[in-house]
């Protein structure tokens, strides 16, 4: 297995040199995002008239530059000034936060989709502007710990070739561009990985991670649904459900990241909540968050759930270059219960374009609770080399609270490529997250090439430091850890 490991590893630390070579190949190619529909038809018409010829032609069309974007069709009418950010090469066009006068951005035109047209299913899709879609994510890294690489996520196993993420997601968008009818939307996103660790929530299969300390698992990640209301205010949209915590730079799905790992201080606060939440767009500079929710990770079921408000506001720039998005991502009483974490999570994100080529994102939260283990949500199963287990941490009296800031600063080489450069500082002040009372490090080069649409590259490189006597890194025998990591994104 640890042959296969290697080999896997190599061949994907590859392809940052296939992906150079293909770049310089099809220099003239770009990633057009205003593909005319009749050439989009004519492809159609050509393309194998089976299942399983159009879904793989797909991938050659995208590799050739001859395909449509992912979203096909002229560009879209938006209530708000042009996006700030190219995308691609960048993961997202928007700044942070919510943003209500765009229309549905729902992918409709990869590999799956693309291969269901001429079926009553797709047709059906189609009709209903449902679409289904996914990825898929295998990873490897090369590290200087042996056992564990924790508190650097998500690839917490060392020297490994591991499936960070398989993902296959059932979504109806929204168009909250026209103010002259109601919209409704939903989404039912499927994880499988690795990465279900981060993302695992009490009382939605979380036995796997906090009963049996796997590896791999299963996680329903996202589902909810929404309501777009036009005639409140300048719009408003109601979800309810179960989703992603809105308020970081950096979000769970790899598609979504400007790199491969994350950031430690966003290894230690919220992942997903489950409640309600209403985004109401005051004018076009001002957007409010206003919502209830159970607790961070956990269903509202679980025996652990507590009421929390979410309040946040987002200001955007009459240019659209800047953007601030700051509140209470979840306030409540704060306290631990039966074995699991109830994070308090002031937060703050600012993000600026400098110009096409340059834009940055800088965050910084405070986080709190009470009377909370060590080590945080308890996790029950056996202990593995990657990661601890056996049961609760002792408890730590009274306030554990923890300070977290990251920067990202991108840079865009071409229509296909961009750099990012990150740094971020993490300090748990009791030890109370991380099981280790010190200040937090990390600094992250990375480089992400679009091979095509449907196929991204990602490699970087990272080093990780702990700023006092204790040893953190590799189940406490370290104060530093280098490394190298990549990973191979292939939609569908």
């Amino acid at each position: 297995m640890r042959r296969w490991s290697v080999f896997i590893g190599i061949l994907i630390g590859c392809l940052p040199v296939l992906a150079y070579a293909q770049n310089g190949q099809h220099t003239d190619r770009q990633l057009d995002v205003s593909v005319d529909r009749a050439e989009v038809r004519a492809g159609r018409e050509t393309a194998p008239r089976n299942f399983l010829g159009r879904f793989v032609g797909a991938y050659i069309e995208g590799i050739k530059g001859t395909a449509a974007p992912e979203a096909a069709g002229p560009e879209p009418m938006r209530r708000l000034p042009p996006a700030p950010f190219s995308a691609p090469p960048f993961p997202m066009s928007e700044h942070v936060g919510p943003a209500i006068g765009i229309p549905d951005t729902t992918p409709n035109n990869l590999p799956l989709m693309r291969a269901l047209p001429d079926t009553s299913l797709g047709t059906a899709l189609r009709t209903s502007r449902i679409n289904v879609y996914g990825w898929i994510v295998p990873s490897f890294n090369a590290s200087t710990s042996r056992d564990t690489n924790i508190p650097l996520t998500y690839a917490i196993a060392p020297n490994s070739a591991r499936l960070s993420q398989a993902v296959f997601t059932i979504e109806r968008g929204l168009d909250t561009a026209q103010t002259s009818q109601l919209d409704w939307g939903f989404r039912f996103t499927n994880l499988y990985g690795t990465d279900y660790r981060y993302t695992a929530a009490k009382g939605i299969f979380g036995n796997q991670l906090l009963d049996r300390n796997q590896l791999y698992g299963y996680d329903p990640m996202e589902f909810y649904g929404q309501l777009y209301v036009p005639w409140v205010a300048e719009g408003m949209v109601l979800k309810i459900g179960r989703f992603m915590s809105p308020a970081d730079i950096e979000a769970q799905l790899a598609p979504n990241n400007y790199l491969v790992t994350h950031s430690v201080m966003f290894t230690y606060d919220p992942f997903t909540f489950m409640g309600i939440l209403a985004t109401i767009r005051i004018n076009p500079q001002w957007t409010i968050d206003l919502g209830v929710h159970g607790g961070n990770d956990m269903a509202v079921w679980s025996g652990s759930a507590q009421p929390n408000a979410h309040v946040m506001v987002k200001w955007l720039s009459t240019d659209n270059k800047n953007a601030i998005w700051l509140g209470a991502n979840s306030v409540g009483g704060g306290k631990y219960t039966n074995g699991h974490d109830n994070l308090q999570h002031m937060v703050g994100v600012w993000s600026h374009r400098f110009n096409e080529t340059f834009h940055m994102m800088t965050e910084a939260y405070y986080a709190y609770q009470f009377d909370a283990a060590k080590g945080g949500t308890c996790i029950l199963g056996a202990t593995r080399r990657f990661a601890t287990g056996g049961g609760c941490g002792p408890i730590i009296p009274g306030l554990s609270d923890s300070i977290g800031g990251v920067n990202y600063f991108q840079i865009k080489l071409s229509e296909k490529d961009y750099m990012t450069i990150r740094n971020d500082i993490f300090a748990d002040l009791k030890g109370q997250r991380s099981g280790f009372k010190t200040v937090y490090t990390s600094h992250t080069l990375g480089w992400s090439h679009w091979l095509s649409n449907e196929l991204i590259v990602r490699p970087e490189i990272r080093y990780d430091h702990s700023w006092s006597h204790v040893t953190p890194y590799d189940n406490g025998t370290r104060k530093d850890q280098f490394a190298f990591i990549t990973d191979f994104i292939v939609k569908f």
